[in-house]
């Protein structure tokens, strides 16, 4: 298994201080391949960072949902950064990012919509990320959208974009309405056509409190509302339960060859996979490979806020399967990618990996 080669040179600064350092100082720590020392006269940091999990709004899009009478409630950020690729662009340059993977946030339509509107914004979706590509072929690439609720509309619509320029993985939610739908058969054709075209498949979990996980009995309501742990604890639980339901239906074993990327660092899958493994033990459960190849089956974005927490992953994991992601541009999000890396103080291999490697590999750049 390829692990970090930093287990001796681990760093005991605190959270608070972790999370302070400015993204300038980070990425020259970056890209001289030492620790960095927060300097507020550095204005141009080097671009370094390819960042697989940033959220955006095509205006196109924002104008369909509000013509069906659902307008978006993401954004967030006084430039607009979602819709506005100009500021965006200014942003990155600010913060050392070099690339963002755009895909829609956790508001998805699919749930709600109906079968040819779904069609028609993911295309409204997809057209868009191709001409943000073209205009900025460098800066910008994307996950191909589709109406996941109907498989066979979901493969036409990949099959469109396919080949595309910038459309280089496909992203999904990881449910609808708590229901693990893409375990059923007539989404296998997805599957074999995303390994056919050597597509990672990127996932995220849906905002709306029929999606909540576990049900809005649990995680809604008036302490929801305050403390947003439908977010906090139901996007994990969400994630953990993609995670072992793909191993557990042999749907890895079926696909080979297929990538996924699961976003806020594998949800507390990493952290619960020595319980599930057990788990199967107890239950004389048969898998083809041992449990510990599977979970490196997996691609984990870096968003773990604690940095004990992220060496963990990392050692189990191995550092060739991490990539950035930030949550751009949403409440949850990590604004300073690279001061958050920089201050693990890894071996410089890991940091490239992490960095833009892996991201490179993984969509074939």
């Amino acid at each position: 298994m390829n692990r970090s080669s930093s287990e001796d040179n681990r760093d005991p600064m605190g959270r608070r201080d972790f999370l302070k350092f400015g993204a300038a100082a980070g990425a020259i720590a970056l890209a001289e391949g030492s620790p960095a020392s927060p300097s507020p006269q550095v204005q141009s940091p080097r671009f370094v960072t390819i960042d697989a999990h940033s959220h955006w709004v095509p205006q196109a899009y924002a104008d369909a949902l509000a013509q069906l009478g659902h307008p978006t409630t993401s954004i967030h950020t006084p430039m607009e950064l979602d819709v506005n690729l100009d500021d965006r662009l200014r942003w990155m340059d600010a913060h050392g990012i070099q690339m963002h993977v755009l895909t829609l946030d956790g508001g998805m339509p699919w749930g709600w919509v109906s079968a040819p509107d779904g069609e028609r914004l993911a295309r409204i979706v997809n057209d868009a990320a191709v001409k943000a590509h073209t205009a900025h072929p460098d800066r910008f690439i994307a996950g191909i959208e589709v109406p996941i609720r109907e498989p066979d509309l979901s493969l036409k619509e990949l099959n469109r974009m396919a080949g595309k320029p910038g459309m280089l993985a496909l992203h999904l939610p990881n449910s609808l309405d708590n229901k693990d739908f893409l375990f059923q058969p007539e989404y296998d054709p997805l599957w074999a056509r995303c390994e056919q075209l050597g597509y990672p498949v990127l996932f995220h979990p849906v905002d709306g409190e029929e999606n909540f996980y576990g049900g809005k009995e649990r995680l809604g309501g008036p302490l929801a509302a305050a403390t947003n742990i439908n977010n906090t604890l139901g996007f994990p639980f969400e994630t953990a339960t993609t995670a072992a339901k793909f191993i557990l239906t042999g749907t890895l074993d079926k696909f080979p060859k297929l990538e996924i990327v699961l976003p806020h660092s594998g949800g507390c899958f990493p952290y619960i996979a020595g319980r599930i493994e057990r788990g199967l033990q107890a239950k004389k459960f048969k898998l083809q490979r041992p449990f510990r190849e599977y979970i490196r089956r997996f691609h984990y974005d870096s968003l773990t806020y604690y940095p004990e927490t992220f060496r963990f992953m990392m050692d189990l994991v191995g550092s060739d399967r991490i990539v950035i992601g930030t949550d751009d541009y949403a409440p949850m999000d990590v604004e300073d990618p690279n001061g958050f890396i920089a201050q693990l103080r890894l071996e410089k291999t890991d940091q490239e990996r992490i960095l833009r490697g892996n991201a490179a590999r993984l969509f074939r750049l």
